[in-house]
């Protein structure tokens, strides 16, 4: 049973190498120099279906030992692949100055508004004051917060809710 599906296997790849070989010799005729001429210049203007046509042309073409292609196939294969057309055109003048000025426009207009929120906000809350921070900082030491390296430890020296209290703590001497 194996070996009879091998000898099946085979046979079927006796006949499709020769089909490969006339489709491949089928595609090898060259690419009409008209139809390559100044490809720099038309590519752009081309319908997109035509590019597609024309790059799936010189790509079964490509396939073919290279020194059978064309200079003029040659050229049009490297300048389609790498060519300054699409995402690789140049940018139109000027690109570079519109979004420097945009972009400072925006940072403008975020500082404005900004500024209008702080300008029409409130007070700071009761809760910034400091003696409400102090009032909290005695809280949590009759509560025994962090009892181990917090304000409620032994050693602990300082203030834990009190605003810039880092700056200039007044250590409580033993």
């Amino acid at each position: 049973m194996l070996r009879s599906s091998i000898i099946r296997a085979g046979s079927s790849l006796r006949t499709v190498a020769p089909l490969a070989q006339r489709q491949q010799a089928r595609q090898a005729h060259a690419i009409s120099n008209p139809t390559l001429a100044n490809i720099e210049k038309r590519w752009e203007a081309m319908p997109p279906q035509e590019q597609a046509d024309l790059w799936m042309a010189l790509r079964d073409r490509m396939k073919v030992d290279w020194k059978e292609l064309t200079v003029q196939e040659k050229k049009a294969a490297y300048w389609i692949a790498f060519g300054p057309h699409g995402p690789r055109a140049q940018s139109p003048p000027g690109e570079g100055r519109r979004v420097f000025l945009w972009t400072l426009g925006g940072v403008v207009l975020s500082g404005a508004i900004f500024g209008a929120v702080r300008q029409f906000a409130g007070g700071a809350p009761h809760t910034m004051t400091k003696e409400y921070q102090e009032a909290s900082d005695e809280y949590l030491r009759e509560q025994k917060v962090e009892p181990i390296t917090g304000i409620a430890a032994e050693d602990f020296k300082g203030s834990m809710m009190v605003q810039g209290s880092h700056k200039g703590i007044k250590e409580k001497e033993d």
